[in-house]
C-alpha cells in the first residue's frame, strides 16, 4: 500500500474525527479558530472535496454571527446563491473552503431557475448590502431548454447570442447597483449535447459557437471590474463526471457535486482575495524541492534540476517558481543547509533555473525551520500570515503547520513530478490584477538590504533618515495607478487603520465624487524609487473632513511618510476654512501598531465607537510638523474640493 496515501487517509480520519467531536460537544463556534487547521488536514486527502463537504455539512449548521460574537476577528462573507439548475450541494463545500480561510460563511439559496429573475430584481438577496458574492451559476440547459426541436447550430449561435447580451446588460446593472462581486462561470459542454448532431461539421460548429459563447463571459471580468468568472474546463480537466445523469433528468442538478466542489475552491480563492489575504512570499525548501538529491551528502555534482530522469521534473518545478516570482511574489529559501555551498549553488549550478537573485532572502542554516520563517517575516518587515511554505518534509511541514498555523504548508511528497500541480492547487497567491509595483517587488525588497547597511552604519536613526534623502509625493493618483490604489487596500493589513476593502470600482467612483478625496502617496530616496506606497481616502461631510481610511507599504515603514501626508492635509484643510478633521481606527489582529497613529499627530479622541471602529478629531488649532529629513511635494488637485 502507499504509504504517503495511508498517512494521508489517517490524517483525514482524525481531522473529521476531531471536527465531529466538537460539534457533538457544541464547540465547533468556540473552537472555530481551530477549524483551518483540521480543514488543511483534511485537504491532503486524495479524497479531499469529498471529506471537506462532509466537513462543511457540519459548520454550515453554525451561526456565523456567533462565531464573530465569539472571535471578531472571524468576519462573517454573506454569498447569494442563484442559478439555473439546482445547487443544494454547493452550500457545504462553499462552507469548507471558506472556513478553510478562516472565514464563516452566510449563504443565501434562491429559487430554482431564478438567475434571470434575481439579476433583474434590485431587491433581490444579490443586491443587498451585505452581500460580499454575487454567485451566478450557470449550466448547459440555460440554452438546450430554448433551442427547437429539430433545431441546427445556427440556433445554438442565436440563443447564445442572445444569453450572452442578456448576462452583459445584467451584469452592467449589478455594477450600478450591486455592491459585492458577481461571481459567473463558463458553461460545461457534454457529449450528450454535441453529439445529438450527427455530421462532424456541425459539431464542429456547435464547439466553435460554445467556445465563443464562454469566452464572452470571460470577457465580462474585463469589462466590469466587479465581475468574476470561474472558468470551469480547468475544473472539469481534474477529472470526475460534470454531472449525474439521473440528478441531471430527474432532479434538475445539471452541474455535479465533484465539479461544484472544485467550483467551490475556486471561489474560497476569490473570497480570500477579496478579503486581503492573499499570500505574498513563497518560502521554499532545496533538498528534494527544488532539486533531486541533498547537497550536504551528494555535493554539487551529485544533484540535478535537469540532466536526468528525475531531474527534469524539478527542473520544471523550478520553472514554475521563477514564474511566480515574476508576477509580485516575493521568494524565499529556508533550507537546513550550510549556506556558502547554497550560494554556490544557486549561482553556478549549470541545472538551476532559480539563482540567488531571484531570492530575497536565502536561510540556509540548521535552526528550526518555524525560526528561521519568522527570521525571514521580521526582515521582510511582513507576518507570516503572508507566507506560503513548500517543503518535501512530513517533518518539516508538521512543524511548520503546528507553530505557525497562519502559514500555508504546501507538503510535497516524494514524487517531484507532482510538486507543481500542489504548489499551484489553492491559488494562494491569486490576485485581481497585477500592477507595475507588483512585477518590480522583488527589486524592490532587495534594495532594502542596501537600506539596512545605511541603518547599521548610521550612528543614530535621525542620521540614518537624513542620509537616507527620502522624499514623498502626495497628490491625487493618475489613471493607471488606480489598480495598484485599489490593490493596497485589499493586501495592507499591517498599516491600514480602517480596514476598508476596496475594489476598483470603488476607487473609480470616490475620484469622480466633488466630495471626497483620494490622494497616493510616492517616495523615493537615494537608493531608488519606491513607487505608489501610501494611500489616503478622506470625504467632506457637514461636520468638516472625514479621513476614511490610509494605508501605508510595510516597506516604507518608520520613515516619516505617513506624518508627513497626513499634516499636509491637515494643513490644506485649515486653510480652507473647513475643518475640523474626524478619522477612526478599527483594531484588528494586524493593526495593533498603528493604534496610537492618530493621537501622536494631535487627534483627540472621541466618545463614539460605531462599528468597532474609534473615533479621533483634529480641531486644526496645533498642526504637526512635517518631518525634516525627507522633502514633501504636494498637490491636491480637484478630487479634495
Amino acid at each position: 500500500m502507499n504509504t504517503a496515501v495511508t498517512t494521508a487517509a489517517t490524517e483525514r480520519v482524525g481531522a473529521l474525527d476531531r471536527l465531529r467531536a466538537l460539534n457533538g460537544d457544541g464547540l465547533l463556534a468556540a473552537d472555530y479558530p481551530a477549524v483551518p487547521a483540521l480543514l488543511a488536514e483534511i485537504n491532503q486527502s486524495p479524497t479531499a472535496l469529498a471529506d471537506l463537504a462532509r466537513a462543511g455539512r457540519l459548520l454550515a449548521r453554525l451561526d456565523p454571527d456567533r462565531i464573530r460574537e465569539l472571535h471578531p476577528g472571524a468576519v462573517p462573507m454573506t454569498a447569494a446563491v442563484t442559478g439555473h439548475g439546482t445547487l443544494d450541494a454547493l452550500t457545504a463545500p462553499l462552507t469548507a473552503q471558506l472556513a478553510r480561510h478562516g472565514i464563516p460563511l452566510r449563504t443565501l439559496p434562491a429559487d430554482y431557475d431564478s438567475w434571470a429573475r434575481d439579476l433583474r430584481d434590485t431587491t433581490s438577496p444579490l443586491y443587498a448590502k451585505d452581500t460580499d458574492l454575487a454567485l451566478c451559476v450557470l449550466d448547459a440547459q440555460v440554452v438546450f431548454d430554448e433551442l427547437p426541436l429539430p433545431f441546427g447550430v445556427e440556433d445554438v449561435v442565436r440563443v447564445t447570442t442572445a444569453k450572452l447580451d442578456l448576462v452583459d446588460r445584467l451584469a452592467g446593472q449589478y455594477m450600478e447597483h450591486g455592491s459585492g462581486t458577481l461571481v459567473l462561470n463558463t458553461v460545461p459542454l457534454l457529449h450528450t449535447h454535441t453529439h445529438r448532431l450527427v455530421d462532424h461539421r456541425s459539431r464542429a460548429e456547435l464547439s466553435i459557437a460554445w467556445r465563443e459563447f464562454n469566452t464572452g463571459l470571460l470577457r465580462l471580468q474585463l469589462k466590469y471590474p466587479r465581475v468574476h468568472t470561474v472558468d470551469t474546463e480547468p475544473l472539469i480537466a481534474e477529472g470526475g463526471p460534470v454531472r449525474d445523469a439521473r440528478l441531471a433528468a430527474y432532479a434538475k442538478v445539471h452541474l455535479g457535486e465533484d465539479l461544484l466542489a472544485r467550483y467551490a475552491r475556486e471561489v474560497g480563492h476569490l473570497a480570500r482575495s477579496v478579503r486581503g489575504r492573499t499570500k505574498k512570499v513563497l518560502v521554499v525548501d532545496l533538498d528534494n524541492t527544488l532539486w533531486d538529491g541533498i547537497l550536504g551528502d551528494d555535493g554539487p555534482d551529485g544533484i540535478a534540476a535537469a540532466s536526468t530522469y528525475r531531474g527534469e521534473a524539478f527542473h520544471a518545478f523550478q520553472k514554475a517558481v521563477k514564474q511566480i516570482g515574476s508576477q509580485g511574489v516575493l521568494l524565499a529559501v529556508c533550507s537546513k543547509n550550510d549556506r556558502d555551498p547554497v550560494l554556490d549553488v544557486l549561482r553556478g549550478h549549470p541545472d538551476m533555473v532559480l539563482r540567488d537573485t531571484d531570492f530575497v532572502r536565502v536561510n540556509a542554516n540548521w535552526q528550526p525551520k518555524d525560526a528561521n520563517l519568522r527570521d525571514i517575516a521580521a526582515r521582510l518587515n511582513l507576518g507570516t500570515d503572508s507566507f506560503v511554505f513548500a517543503d518535501d518534509s512530513p517533518f518539516e511541514c508538521g512543524l511548520v503547520a503546528s507553530s505557525l498555523p497562519e502559514v500555508a504548508v504546501v507538503r510535497l511528497d516524494e514524487e517531484p513530478a507532482a510538486h507543481i500541480e500542489k504548489l499551484l492547487a489553492d491559488g494562494w497567491f491569486d490576485t485581481r490584477e497585477l500592477t507595475a509595483t507588483d512585477r518590480n517587488r522583488t527589486e524592490q525588497y532587495r534594495t532594502e538590504a542596501e537600506r539596512q547597511d545605511l541603518l547599521d552604519g548610521a550612528g543614530s536613526m535621525e542620521e540614518y533618515l537624513r542620509e537616507l534623502g527620502v522624499r514623498v509625493d502626495v497628490s491625487p493618483p493618475a489613471a493607471h495607478e488606480l489598480p495598484r490604489v485599489a490593490q493596497l487596500t485589499m493586501r495592507t493589513n499591517q498599516f491600514n487603520l480602517t480596514t476598508q476593502r476596496l475594489q476598483l470600482a470603488d476607487v473609480q467612483w470616490q475620484m469622480a465624487s466633488p466630495d471626497h478625496m483620494v490622494l497616493a502617496v510616492r517616495s523615493r530616496d537615494r537608493f531608488g524609487e519606491n513607487g505608489l506606497v501610501g494611500v489616503l481616502f478622506g470625504r467632506r461631510a457637514a461636520d468638516g473632513w472625514h479621513l476614511d481610511n490610509m494605508l501605508l507599504s510595510c516597506r516604507v515603514f518608520a520613515r516619516g511618510i505617513e506624518q508627513a501626508a497626513v499634516a499636509s492635509v491637515l494643513a490644506h484643510v485649515k486653510a480652507a476654512g473647513e475643518g475640523p478633521v474626524h478619522a477612526g481606527y478599527a483594531p484588528t489582529a494586524k493593526n495593533a501598531k498603528v493604534r496610537d497613529f492618530w493621537p501622536s499627530l494631535g487627534f483627540a479622541t472621541t466618545s463614539r465607537c460605531e462599528d468597532g471602529v474609534l473615533g479621533f478629531t483634529h480641531d486644526l488649532a496645533e498642526l504637526p510638523e512635517i518631518p525634516g529629513h525627507l522633502t514633501l511635494d504636494v498637490s491636491f488637485g480637484p478630487t479634495s474640493g
